[in-house]
């Protein structure tokens, strides 16, 4: 899609919303250690900076922050965000967006924000825990969501992330006439490395005419070493072969949205 001329700003709203999953096994002694280390490794200063390098990535000014840690566990980030750029040199400015730009950009567009919530859990008599981080990137104007998507998978042990993109609203050209989408896209996995998408299955489930992409990712390979909160020479092969079902069980039944018997 060419460059539009708008009228005034790109009122469009790009929302990018993450769930990312890390499964561990703890032993029953060992889950409490497991959800203390999980909630010190991703506390609101991590988190934080996590969001202050999103921010940076896609070229975003940072307004505002507020950030909690909560009391047993998790913890959440909210950051008001704006544009941040005041000059005309719109082809420097396109050269990594997934959107057309206005020829000028004449003052801030303060209506962006990006939050993080994160929720670790245990089962309560097999020995799983799973941490989930919630995340969600809206922004207007021309920065778009899209240019943190790999940092953001990789800033986790991601498991499973389950992603949808939203394009909002509308904006006019300059001949008044209504754009719901300013940029070619077939799937968000258009975004994501082709590294990164070499090492996770991989489902889509999209709705073009309503501007709205929906995608799962799976962990291909998982050794066990890899989920262990504790040393893989504590346990016999039998119990090693218990536990990479039960792990195997909980990334499906969360990657399809189903519990298994």
């Amino acid at each position: 899609m060419k460059k539009l001329k708008l009228q005034g700003f790109n009122n469009l709203t790009k929302s990018l919303s993450f769930n990312i999953y890390d499964v561990c096994y703890a032993s029953a002694d060992k889950q409490k250690a497991y959800i203390d280390y999980i909630d010190e490794a991703y506390n609101a200063d991590r988190l934080t900076q996590i969001l202050k390098d999103v921010a940076e990535i896609i070229g975003a000014q940072i307004l505002n922050i507020a950030h909690q840690d909560y009391d047993p566990q998790g913890a959440s980030v909210t950051m008001l965000i704006s544009e941040g750029m005041d000059h005309d040199d719109s082809e420097e400015m396109n050269a990594e967006s997934p959107g057309p730009l206005p020829e000028t950009v004449l003052a801030h567009l303060d209506k962006s924000h990006i939050t993080v919530h994160t929720y670790p859990e245990s089962h309560p008599n097999n020995g799983i825990s799973t941490f989930r981080a919630d995340i969600d990137v809206s922004t207007c104007g021309r920065i778009s969501p899209l240019k943190a998507l790999n940092y953001l998978i990789h800033s986790f042990e991601s498991d499973i992330v389950i992603m949808d993109y939203k394009v909002r609203g509308f904006t006019r050209d300059i001949s008044g006439k209504k754009h719901y989408i300013d940029h070619s896209i077939t799937s968000i996995q258009n975004y994501i490395s082709e590294e990164t998408r070499n090492n996770y299955q991989m489902i889509d489930v999209n709705v073009y005419q309503e501007n709205l992409f929906h995608t799962k990712m799976m962990l291909k390979e998982t050794e066990l070493e890899n989920y262990l909160f504790e040393k893989e020479s504590e346990f016999s092969q039998h119990q090693k072969l218990e536990i990479q079902d039960r792990l195997q069980k909980e990334m499906a039944e969360i990657f399809y949205g189903r519990n298994y018997n």
